[in-house]
């Protein structure tokens, strides 16, 4: 498999150095490009805290607009772009993330929608809004979502990545695997795969539960938020990996960047290294690495993607210069 060589171009947006429409400036998770005629939008998820619940907090999207060489920010959302669901619904307590694309004449987005739970801290499904306003706002398909936990994908379905291709659509998406213990006394925490599904319409997917990421670290290693580009006749995967345990305070168990190929978008073949993103030296980029989004502006191939603390510091990029 061929090298990946990216240039960085670090931090460029830092949710505490702007106005946004809901939240205090505390996190721009996963950031999701769509590159419209005179402006990239990158759509992400803020943290505000719940009015109802205390100490608890609520996910909102947002949006930021760069121009095409994403180097000038050109304006914010003023508003959120959708409002949570009503009480009981999947996504009640959240949206994070929200991965947008055109499609005809309106955008899609499809939503992992946040609600919380008793035993662990929150159960997620998959939602669809559209937009036909050029993504300044969206409306729900319906109130609930298009996919949820099955009989092989038990809870924890989400993040889910949708592209069509020769008028199938194909969803890249996780599912919850199992819940293990450090020990007895420790909370459960979650192992979750990638999975694939297909369908005709974008509502309605065939799905059958196999995961189709190999594991790097071992067998309760946890992969999150694919995100896919076509180039050079191959499909490119970035997605992120962490360790079940430990993740929160030892950096070498936290979110790193994995990297996959396919030619048929059946078999994946992973290759981390040929990725070419690794954490950098020192800085916003140097204990994590998270939440991965491929984009096309013209000739050029970029990466956008959280570092520490899961995007409390908002979100980087990375244009692909050539592989080796």
């Amino acid at each position: 498999m061929k090298s990946l060589r990216w240039k960085n171009q670090g931090l460029i947006f830092n949710p505490r150095e702007h106005v946004l429409p809901v939240g205090e400036g505390m996190f721009a998770q996963s950031p999701q490009a769509l590159v419209l005629n005179d402006r990239v939008r990158i759509y992400f998820s803020t943290r505000a805290k719940d009015p109802q619940q205390e100490n608890m907090f609520l996910s909102h999207v947002a949006y930021v607009d760069f121009d095409l060489q994403m180097k000038k920010i050109l304006g914010i959302a003023k508003k959120p772009i959708i409002l949570l669901g009503d009480r009981g619904t999947f996504d009640e307590h959240g949206i994070f993330p929200f991965s947008p694309f055109e499609d005809g004449g309106r955008i899609l987005a499809y939503t992992c929608g946040w609600n919380r739970r008793v035993s662990v801290a929150v159960d997620t499904a998959t939602g669809l809004v559209e937009s036909f306003d050029g993504g300044e706002t969206f409306t729900r398909h319906g109130t609930g979502p298009v996919l949820a936990a099955s009989l092989r994908e038990p809870f924890l379905v989400g993040d889910s990545f949708v592209r069509k291709y020769a008028d199938i659509y194909y969803m890249w998406y996780i599912f919850g695997l199992k819940c293990v213990r450090e020990s007895e006394d420790a909370p459960a925490d979650r192992v979750y795969k990638i999975a694939q599904a297909t369908s005709r319409d974008g509502i309605h997917w065939n799905r059958d539960g196999h995961r189709i990421i190999s594991d790097r670290l071992h067998k309760n290693e946890c992969q999150a938020l694919p995100t896919i580009l076509k180039w050079d006749n191959l499909y490119h995967m970035f997605f992120c990996y962490r360790d079940v345990f430990g993740f929160r305070t030892d950096p070498q168990k936290s979110y790193r960047l994995g990297y996959a190929v396919s030619r048929d978008l059946k078999t994946w073949h992973r290759d981390d290294f040929a990725g070419g993103m690794m954490p950098s030296e020192s800085g916003w980029d140097s204990e994590m690495q998270c939440y991965p989004n491929l984009f096309q502006v013209e000739d050029k191939i970029y990466l956008l993607y959280n570092g520490n603390k899961f995007g409390r510091d908002g979100f980087g990029l990375a244009v692909l210069e050539s592989p080796t």
